[in-house]
């Protein structure tokens, strides 16, 4: 059975995502929004507007839409999660990556978290981590080489 047009920008877009191509999957993902508004092609529009164009509030905007139709969808985090951390909100983006796995194990969260790493426990836990002296002594600590894990 031949795909439909849509099924084919979808392919295209997905494969262009997968190796890297984010200009051509931009594209892909704009026709799609255009043909018909799926959760999914928002979602994957969304990213590839904040990778492309750094146009994170529209990228939000859309990864949201895509979670509030479809709130059991880990995939909408994972590229809600993805636009926050290129936007630089670290924080941000791990809570939406984690929330996304409360709805099912995606290897492709669990890749993301695992590249970004977990923190080390302060180096005097019974400071708050803000703490000055958590600060600089973990600095020196690190430089030193004798960092202690958490």
């Amino acid at each position: 059975m031949p795909m439909t047009d849509e099924e084919e920008l979808f392919s295209e877009g997905t494969d262009d995502l997968f190796w890297g191509n984010t200009r051509a999957a931009l594209e892909c993902f704009r026709k799609l929004v255009a043909m018909e508004r799926r959760p999914v092609y928002c979602s994957l529009l969304g990213f590839c507007l904040a990778k492309e164009k750094g146009d994170v509030k529209l990228a939000i905007s859309l990864c949201n839409e895509a979670i509030r139709k479809e709130p059991k969808n880990s995939d909408h985090y994972l590229h809600l999660g993805r636009v926050y951390l290129l936007a630089g909100f670290k924080k941000e983006g791990i809570r939406i990556l984690r929330m996304g796995l409360r709805h099912e194990r995606n290897r492709e969260i669990v890749a993301e978290l695992e590249r970004l790493g977990t923190r080390k426990a302060p180096p005097l836990p019974f400071l708050q981590r803000g703490n000055p002296l958590n600060k600089y002594l973990g600095i020196i600590l690190k430089k030193a080489g004798i960092r202690r894990t958490g």
